[in-house]
């Protein structure tokens, strides 16, 4: 297999297409191939290995790498969460400073088209078998659709436009250019539309690790809200709330395994999360991350958020204010996971896409949803406009801070990064830094890559 510092020697399209099953299937499949080459319509032979093969693509390096970088580095480059300990490349999202030589950069691009290789992969041989009970097959088609949206999605936010490898010809995905952002949205939209009418309603398996309809249609309701769709955001959200799945448990409980607020959480064996070892620390010691105190000022009196969702620990006579939605942070026997998609989302999309729409009445109640729980009380009713788009920016960042860089994609797909963050680092602050650089290591290997504005070329 490609180590990680090969990014710096080879592109990551092309470190993967020499990775691809040349050691062992099982990286990929997880059903235990022996370790010689396999061809991989092998995998989709047969109901039992597709599955299996999908499965696969839901645990492992894949997609266990990138899960700090999908939350902790857009975090930081907002008001959101901080790193505590001397880096120099961490500092640079901080003061977003990335350098085109990043190699905390350089890694999170591998990862996220290692990902999106395995996810091609499976799409190709899903579509190619004609061995697969026909109901299976679309199931297991819509999550790796709804999956390669997913990873989509994170790459147009990080870097704007990015290449688009949509099959698992891993030759010709090694010089792609770079696809202009808009057709990327176009491909998350029509990947999840697609999903959407394959996949099930119900959950398969447990702790609602696999997506289902529900998950696909909450990405989708996401996207359309980003690409300000927002009659299409709002219908879609609706669809998901009405379907009188989910609920707001109080915040202690939001974030345990069997929460009825989640809709999809990624899993793994010891049922402690990335997230919480990396947020919390035992007492009087420094956590990795913590949050931004701009962020901790801004919740109202009495939000039970604050109370069940942030702690303080002093270390070296410093306060550091620890994020705990996630309580355990180390063991073998925990009941949380990585909650990829809650229901207090869909409220907070839906609320900002009638604002958008004018329906302030209605936007109003579904932000009351939200606040309701957090015991806090309804919005004023003579909000205007304005005022109530930016009730709803703040409802988001007490909300979702610590998840998956909701607040800097919030404040860049807005417009209002330059005056939030530019306002807060004035030092180091250039509005080109809404995206982060392109590596330059991808570059010198593949030539097609241009750079983003801003950054040395």
């Amino acid at each position: 297999m490609i180590r990680k510092r090969s990014i710096q020697l080879y592109s990551a399209i092309t470190a993967m297409a020499l990775s691809a099953f040349l050691s062992s299937c099982k990286k990929f499949t997880e059903i235990g191939a022996p370790p010689t080459q396999v061809d991989a319509s092998a995998a989709f032979a047969s109901d039992v290995s597709a599955s299996s093969a999908v499965m696969g693509l839901y645990t492992g390096n894949p997609i266990n790498q990138p899960l700090v970088g999908w939350t902790m580095y857009p975090g930081m480059s907002a008001d959101d969460v901080q790193y505590n300990s001397p880096s120099a490349e961490l500092e640079a999202y901080e003061n977003n400073t990335i350098s085109i030589n990043s190699t905390t950069n350089a890694n999170f691009w591998y990862y996220n088209y290692q990902f999106l290789r395995n996810v091609n992969y499976a799409i190709d041989g899903l579509t190619a078998s004609n061995a697969l009970t026909p109901s299976l097959r679309n199931q297991l088609l819509g999550e790796a659709k709804s999956l390669r949206a997913f990873v989509l999605f994170e790459l147009v936010n990080m870097f704007g436009d990015v290449p688009m490898p949509l099959s698992s010809n891993d030759l010709e995905n090694a010089f792609l250019p770079r696809t202009p952002a808009n057709e990327v949205w176009a491909q998350i939209i029509r990947d999840l539309k697609e999903a959407q009418s394959l996949l099930p309603e119900n959950y398969v398996g447990s702790f609602r690790a696999r997506i289902n309809k529900w998950a696909a249609t909450s990405l989708l309701a996401r996207a359309y809200l980003y690409n300000k769709e927002y009659a299409h955001a709002e219908a879609e959200a609706a669809k998901v709330i009405d379907s009188k799945l989910y609920s707001l448990p109080a915040p202690a409980a939001a974030f345990v395994n069997t929460s009825n607020e989640i809709i999809w959480q990624i899993t793994n064996t010891t049922g402690i999360s990335t997230y919480g070892a990396n947020y919390n620390s035992a007492a009087n010691v420094l956590p990795a991350y913590s949050l931004y105190d701009t962020l901790y000022r801004s919740f109202e009196t009495g939000d039970l958020r604050k109370a069940n969702w942030t702690s303080d620990t002093t270390a070296s006579g410093v306060t550091y204010h620890r994020v705990t939605k996630y309580k355990t942070r180390s063991g073998t026997t925990g009941n949380e996971y990585m909650v990829a998609l809650r229901f207090a989302e869909l409220f907070l999309i839906r609320g900002e896409a009638r604002a958008q729409q004018d329906k302030l009445t209605e936007a109003r109640q579904d932000l009351d949803s939200v606040r309701s729980r957090a015991g806090l009380a309804k919005l004023s009713t003579t909000l205007s406009k304005d005022e109530l788009l930016l009730a709803i920016e703040q409802e988001r960042k007490v909300e979702l801070f610590g998840e998956w860089g909701h607040r800097w994609f919030d404040l860049k797909r807005t417009g209002r990064a330059a005056a939030v963050i530019g306002g807060q680092k004035k030092n180091t602050w250039k509005n080109t830094a809404v995206l982060y650089p392109i590596p330059d290591a991808q570059r010198l290997i593949n030539t097609n890559l241009s750079q983003n504005e801003g950054y040395d070329k």
